[in-house]
């Protein structure tokens, strides 16, 4: 599977493509996305003037979320840019809370091709910062993550580089609630053990997580096992092992560990388990999803996002 869609909705809101002969309106029901059409791109129209016509709206002081959607059509062109413009504009952006960098969908770019960058001088620039998601993991580097007010964090890629993951176990975010990885394939990127998570799935370092999603991964049988022994269950309310290779070997611990049971819910959409390991499950009586059961044997098993 590939990312088909843009975002419809943003935190409540309904998403809108910034027009700049429109400008800005209604901003407490509608988040702004900044996105070049293939076309603009051809015309040479960037992402920077985008922003620049952006920031310079009356409204703009006032805006509470960004997305950034498309912003180049050439696979090798970055991040980096934008971001640096983001940050010349932040007394402008005083009051951005929510950032989504990369609502890119495969027709516009393969979440593999997807090039980001540095993104850490954005949390020196916006320290109100709650809601930070990032798509894509080429060149991808969060740095020394410091935040005392970012509660959720978001990435999504074909393959997490092994310095994301370092970054994120290295972390001072003590009110982070929500934490949600997109782990991939390692021919696009990942290289990671089990033992790189430990830290993460330990729960300590983050406090206040109620929300852990380590999904779309060729080691989901192995995380699964990890997370269902660990005491971070003791107070998530929601677990996310969704979208990679779960079988019943790893289904087969969540189905015997105690925190489990402690659970609002569990996702565990698109996996590989067998009907009657999913009648086990069901009889738990925890609040859970299982859509989009996969066939194939352990030799023959895809994750659900790579390339």
């Amino acid at each position: 599977m590939t990312i088909n869609s843009n975002l419809n909705t943003f935190l409540g809101k309904k998403v809108a493509d910034f027009n700049t002969e429109v400008g800005i309106s209604n901003i407490d029901t509608t988040a702004y996305r900044l996105r070049l059409s293939y076309d603009e791109a051809e015309e040479g129209k960037t992402i920077i003037q985008l922003i620049d016509s952006f920031a310079a709206q009356p409204e703009a002081s006032n805006v509470k979320e960004i997305i950034i959607g498309a912003y180049d059509y050439d696979s090798e062109s970055s991040t980096d840019s934008l971001i640096a413009q983001l940050i010349v504009h932040k007394d402008v952006f005083k009051n951005v809370t929510a950032l989504f960098i990369g609502d890119i969908t495969s027709e516009e770019n393969e979440i593999s091709w997807i090039q980001q960058s540095n993104i850490a001088p954005l949390f020196d620039a916006f320290p109100q910062l709650e809601y930070l998601r990032v798509r894509g993991g080429n060149n991808l580097e969060l740095g020394e993550l410091k935040s005392a007010n970012l509660k959720t964090l978001i990435v999504e890629t074909g393959g997490l580089p092994q310095n994301v993951i370092d970054e994120v176990s290295a972390a001072q975010l003590p009110n982070l609630e929500h934490l949600e990885l997109w782990l991939g394939s390692e021919n696009y990127g990942f290289e990671s053990s089990i033992e790189d998570f430990k830290t993460i799935i330990e729960g300590a370092i983050f406090p206040k997580l109620t929300f852990l999603g380590l999904m779309d991964s060729e080691i989901q049988d192995e995380i699964a096992i990890e997370v269902a022994k660990s005491p971070i269950l003791e107070r998530l309310h929601i677990l996310n092992l969704s979208m990679g290779t779960l079988s019943d070997l790893g289904a087969k611990a969540l189905l015997e560990s105690p925190g489990i049971l402690k659970l609002k819910k569990l996702l565990l959409n698109y996996h590989y388990m067998t009907d009657e390991m999913m009648e086990n499950l069901k009889a738990l009586g925890i609040e859970i999803e299982m859509e989009d059961q996969q066939d194939g044997d352990e030799d023959d098993r895809y994750i659900e996002v790579s390339e």
